[in-house]
């Protein structure tokens, strides 16, 4: 049981008193933004967890004195933060999100899966070598855009390239909105490269594909070497799975990362916004567009068009644009449907129980 409450609440939150130590949940993350959902009224009944890692047996919740395991059933995922109600765990109460990362779940079922929630900083990880692809990082760099997430493209393996800095220039064409940092992801160049993005309090992400070094990062701001690497594949510069669940790890500068499994697959859903944040050029040209409703391929007064033929825009880049565009409408609507879908079928079933209760009297 909790026995100080106090600092739990919006006045005790830690950026309030920057000279308090950290309580354990404070470590793991908690803030004003979270004290300021609850009051102690619900404190001396349920206190208040963070999920640190998702397993294939439920999701792992750690606070002042609790490390438990949920069983599946909670609409949670790594990184939120609950109100543990210790006699029904599946009823705990999952406080309102500062950010959340999701995709499209892989296979056919049109699911929406929960990557991290309450994320401030995405490092996106690529290597300097056949990893890098920039169609890649615009996927995840949308996902942090509309999540509101600050993203930040990290690039490894700067010991084995020739040319790094061709690299770092390709990536920076992505976005002026996005830093971009070049690094060996061993010894003592992480923490210091990567430290203003890790201040006392937040929680960053790592995501990328298997073997550009998520994990070397992780153990490398941690300052210790218990999370498991393999070396990528000589003949094609692709990684092999080393991390196997999503999972929390605070660190002694009172940051929290999280270390994720690569993802063979990024489908976007519900990313408009994102999107159109991350192509921004693209999306002010079409505002000067002669008509509303352009399609940008043959109309007259086309400034995006005009673009392409003064050189101001890459076709690439524009070909892009247009696949994630229509991959997240595609998705967006498919899973719009599956959701209408689900509440009727949940209203059939409401319906055909009431019918029961009712022949039963």
């Amino acid at each position: 049981m909790v026995r100080d409450y106090s600092a739990f609440l919006p006045g005790g939150a830690p950026e309030r008193q920057p000279g308090r130590a950290l309580s354990a949940i404070e470590a793991l993350g908690w803030g004003a933004f979270f004290a300021g959902q609850i009051d102690a009224t619900e404190l001396t009944e349920m206190p208040p967890v963070r999920v640190t890692a998702v397993h294939r047996s439920g999701l792992q919740v750690v606070g002042e004195g609790i490390d438990e395991i949920i069983t599946p059933g909670l609409d949670a995922t790594v990184g939120d933060w609950l109100l543990f109600d210790r006699e029904r765990p599946k009823a705990s109460r999952v406080l309102e999100r500062r950010s959340l990362i999701k995709r499209r779940a892989p296979g056919s079922d049109w699911q929406v899966q929960l990557i991290a929630a309450n994320i401030d900083t995405l490092f996106v990880v690529t290597s300097c070598n056949q990893d890098f692809n920039p169609a890649r990082l615009e996927r995840y760099l949308a996902m942090a855009f509309d999540a509101d997430i600050e993203p930040v493209i990290v690039l490894t393996k700067t010991d084995l390239a020739e040319d790094p800095e061709r690299y770092a220039d390709a990536a920076r064409a992505i976005s002026e909105r996005v830093a971009v940092v070049a690094l060996d992801a061993r010894g003592d160049e992480p923490a210091q490269v990567l430290r203003d993005w890790c201040g006392k309090g937040r929680t960053v992400a790592f995501v990328g594909s298997s073997g550009v070094g998520k994990s070397t990062l992780t153990n490398a701001l941690a300052g210790r070497q218990d999370i498991a690497t393999r070396a990528i594949r000589e003949d094609d510069a692709k990684g092999r799975h080393t991390t196997t669940h999503r999972e929390l790890h605070p660190i002694a500068g009172g940051c929290v990362l999280l270390d994720t499994p690569g993802m063979r697959e990024l489908q976007l859903a519900d990313a408009a916004a994102g999107i159109a944040e991350l192509f921004d050029d693209i999306e002010a040209l079409a505002g000067d567009c002669r008509f509303r409703d352009c399609h940008h391929e043959t109309e007259p007064g086309c400034a995006v068009i005009a673009a392409l033929e003064s050189g101001a825009l890459e076709p690439a880049r524009l070909e892009r644009w247009r696949k994630l565009q229509a991959e997240d409408a595609f998705n967006s609507a498919s899973l719009a449907q599956r959701r209408e879908k689900d509440r009727a079928f949940g209203k059939m079933v409401r319906g055909v129980v009431k019918a029961r209760s009712r022949n039963r009297r």
